[in-house]
């Protein structure tokens, strides 16, 4: 099994990331660096390390969906100290390779899968898959539907124009508007962004599902395992 993919198998992170830290130099096949993309591992007699920490391949991959609240930091850990999510999960989970797939935004909330399956959330994250994520914004002020159908023909951010998307008003007045929008893309701050585009400011930004998978009857920064029927149908997407 190349390097990448067992390191991915193992949880250490995604696929693409765990390049990055063979690049580095920061892994070990019994006890040498290596730095070779396209090195194999024989899952049963060599020993891998990342940073010094030997890793191996789990029995059996963890799948959870959590319910994320805001001013949580969508990480492993965080250079400033700041909570993050892995600090929600209960205690019988801290000890396991689980890493977030994705990011939701510090300020925002709701549908959030963790694994310790890399190629999984490498499936769920690349672009060409197009997943749709569902999200519940409330925005300031009154948004007409004009401007909603701009959102979804595309608007342009950092000069390259957003992927078209669906977008539909749930309610409006004078002070804020409630908008349902389902994307098929994961820049940073994609939505928040696509309303400056507008010239609206979102206040609340919630999502609400990944596909048919929604968040409901999870309470804020509760935890849940995904059973099988979810894992596989997340896979097909």
């Amino acid at each position: 099994m190349r390097i990448n993919k067992f390191l991915a198998a193992c949880g250490v992170a995604s696929r693409r990331k765990t390049e990055q830290f063979v690049l580095e130099g920061r892994v070990k096949i019994n006890g040498k660096v290596v730095t070779d993309l396209a090195t194999d591992v024989n899952e049963e007699k060599d020993r891998v390390s990342v940073d010094g920490s030997e890793v191996k391949l789990p029995h059996k991959h963890i799948y959870l969906m959590m319910n994320k609240p805001k001013g949580y930091i969508c990480s492993v850990r965080d250079e400033h100290d700041r909570k993050t999510v892995m600090d929600l999960l209960p205690v019988k989970y801290r000890e396991k390779r689980i890493f977030p797939v994705g990011r939701l935004d510090y300020d925002s909330e709701g549908l959030l899968l963790l694994t310790t399956d890399g190629d999984f959330s490498d499936r769920l994250m690349r672009p060409a898959n197009e997943v749709p994520k569902t999200y519940v914004c409330k925005i300031e002020g009154m948004v007409t539907e004009p401007e909603i159908a701009r959102l979804r023909n595309g608007v342009e951010i950092d000069g390259v124009r957003t992927k078209k998307c669906k977008a539909k008003i749930l309610e409006t007045n004078a002070k804020t508007t409630r908008v349902e929008l389902t994307i098929t893309e994961g820049k940073n701050r994609q939505i928040r962004r696509m309303f400056e585009a507008i010239g609206k400011t979102v206040t609340f930004l919630k999502r609400m599902a990944i596909g048919d998978l929604r968040v409901g009857g999870l309470s804020r920064g509760e935890v849940r395992e995904l059973n099988e029927y979810e894992v596989d149908y997340l896979n097909k997407l």
